[in-house]
């Protein structure tokens, strides 16, 4: 089970994303930092082909409307925030 706090509970109830989405962005998903403490982590290129080799095609498909998905994650691992990204994640 994933750790998350409050904030993030209801933010992902709000948004609309499964948690299956947000356990295979926690397992898959690229890693970018946001200078303020926490990680940003989400789908890139890398991500997706990691998920569609490991998950299969049809799983992938399943979830290929959430794969804007990000999560930032404190340094001890909870997951503070879920969102949806219609930006791009600064590098």
């Amino acid at each position: 089970m994933t750790h998350m706090t409050e904030h993030a509970r209801v933010r992902i109830q709000q948004r609309g994303i499964r948690m299956r989405t947000l356990e295979s962005l926690l397992d898959h998903g690229a890693v970018a930092y946001d200078h303020r403490g926490a990680t940003i982590v989400y789908f890139d290129k890398k991500a997706k082909s990691r998920l569609q080799k490991t998950g299969g095609r049809q799983a992938y498909r399943a979830m290929e409307k959430q794969l804007n998905a990000y999560a930032a994650v404190a340094q001890d691992g909870v997951v503070v925030t879920v969102g949806r990204r219609d930006k791009r994640i600064p590098r």
